[in-house]
């Protein structure tokens, strides 16, 4: 098992690499903003190494982003760059700090019966269904749209998912019962170096069906799917109840996750 350090180092080197395919890097001083499509954005992020961010670095990534029409996100392994949360509100952004977790000792747990999961292909027709609860997890507002209601950037980002899943960088893991969606989830996996290191993200579970460890069981199978090829698996968890679900299918905390964005309007 690496060291704390390593496992940090690790973490940093994935979120370098990870926007590569996607995006071109821009410099904005001691932070490197991918600029992508707007279909899949990602955060700007410190260079791996840095140490402390000014205000006027960050303010400098949020213009590039807005002239590029992204959202003005930053995101940080807090443990590594510490100054960057002051930096970040000094520039007028939110922050929040959310749990960041490494797979330490798998736990293999079991889908209540009736519950099936499938990896969904490329082609699946109700990809962008899946994708929609991916990025709404199953809020009662976005619940159970018609595949074909979603249009503008939902289309485009469903493309950029096939495309994505056709490849191999995004893995979606989905649990049907009685042949509706119950629980949805995603890896990305990233070769960084000869060392395949890969995120869950977008694990979710239909508000109808909790309490049954549908969520639970779902990531303990995407942690099991994600382990055949990569080295190391993380994630970043929404709050402390969230991260001590994953402590049950094995995660161990690591640190935090700095996230910086504009403030909601109004």
């Amino acid at each position: 098992m690496p060291t704390r350090r390593g496992l940090l180092d690790c973490v940093e080197r994935y979120a370098a690499a990870a926007p590569l395919a996607d995006a071109r890097m821009v410099p904005a001083g001691t932070l490197d903003v991918p600029i992508g499509p707007p279909a899949w954005p990602h955060p700007a992020r410190p260079r791996p190494g840095t140490g402390r961010v000014p205000a006027d670095d960050v303010r400098a990534a949020v213009v590039l982003q807005e002239d590029a029409g992204l959202p003005a996100a930053v995101e940080w392994v807090v443990e590594r760059t510490p100054s960057l949360g002051a930096a970040a509100r000094e520039a007028g952004l939110l922050v929040s700090e959310f749990p960041l977790l490494v797979v330490d000792d798998p736990v293999e747990l079991l889908l209540p019966a009736g519950v099936r999961l499938y990896l969904v292909g490329a082609e699946d027709p109700a990809l962008p269904h899946y994708q929609h609860l991916l990025e709404s997890a199953f809020a009662p507002h976005h619940t159970d749209p018609d595949p074909e209601d979603l249009e503008g950037p939902s289309d485009a980002r469903a493309g950029v998912l096939r495309e994505r899943v056709a490849s191999g960088r995004t893995v979606v893991m989905v649990a049907l019962e009685d042949g509706e969606p119950v629980g949805v989830g995603s890896h990305h996996p990233v070769d960084v170096d000869g060392t395949g290191i890969t995120e869950i993200t977008g694990v979710a579970s239909s508000p109808r069906r909790r309490g049954r460890g549908v969520g639970a069981a779902l990531a303990s199978a995407l942690v099991a799917q994600a382990r055949e090829t990569a080295d190391m698996v993380f994630l970043t968890a929404g709050d402390d109840d969230v991260a001590r679900v994953y402590e049950r299918v094995g995660f161990a905390w690591l640190g935090s996750t700095g996230v910086a964005a504009r403030p909601p309007r109004g």
